[in-house]
């Protein structure tokens, strides 16, 4: 079989025979199926299939003759297939979607804002934000739009030097506090961090208050 990338061939949705028959293909150029079997080392009983299944994503051309031949497109134009299929599968499924709309609306928009009405008030102040980039994204918008108070609840608050800009902001705002988590439970390569972090704020910004858990923090 000749040599082929491999990832573009993933890209396409070929199965493992239809990638090998149509590599072996472009190699070959024009030919027939038994021909192409004994080439690409696939079964015959599979290979009349496997063609067929690339003539009908547009990727081969069949000529008809005794015996049936199989010539497959340019590069180019199986690329350019390939794209078009793509485009009406999305096609399709957008169609299917707002086909879905009305019924899926009716049946869930109205639990959804029953759920809303049951949310409390202190369920709407407490916002659970994790670690990496698009938790400190999160985090900083929390911060600049505070309007009463911030209460920040962490371990070691490690990723303070991404978000301190916002925090300076919220200080300058808002009353701001801080629970740790007592040095006592963290992890040994972690006190380092949060004790860093406490003298600079205790430094930097001596009207926030911190405290530290003796308990796990959620």
């Amino acid at each position: 079989m000749a040599d082929a990338p491999a990832d573009l061939f993933d890209r396409l949705d070929l199965s493992e025979y239809e990638r090998t028959a149509l590599a072996e293909l472009l190699t070959l150029g024009r030919t027939t199926a038994p021909n192409l079997a004994e080439a690409a080392g696939i079964p015959k009983a599979r290979v009349y299939g496997v063609l067929d299944a690339l003539a009908d994503r547009g990727f081969v051309e069949v000529i008809p003759g005794r015996p049936k031949e199989y010539k497959p497109k340019s590069p180019a134009a199986i690329l350019d297939r390939a794209a078009e299929n793509r485009r009406q599968e999305f096609e399709q499924f957008r169609s299917d979607i707002e086909g879905l709309r009305e019924e899926f609306l009716a049946e869930f928009q109205p639990r959804y804002e029953r759920a809303r009405k049951e949310v409390t008030p202190a369920e709407e102040l407490f916002h659970v934000v994790d670690v990496g980039e698009p938790s400190e994204t999160e985090t900083r918008r929390l911060y600049h739009e505070a309007t009463e108070r911030v209460n920040v609840i962490t371990n070691s608050f490690a990723y303070f030097e991404a978000v301190e800009p916002a925090f300076a902001d919220a200080t300058e705002r808002v009353p701001v506090d801080a629970l740790f988590l007592h040095p006592d439970l963290l992890a040994e390569e972690k006190r380092p961090v949060q004790a860093d972090t406490v003298a600079h704020i205790r430094s930097e910004y001596p009207d926030v208050g911190i405290r530290f858990s003796t308990e796990r923090l959620p």
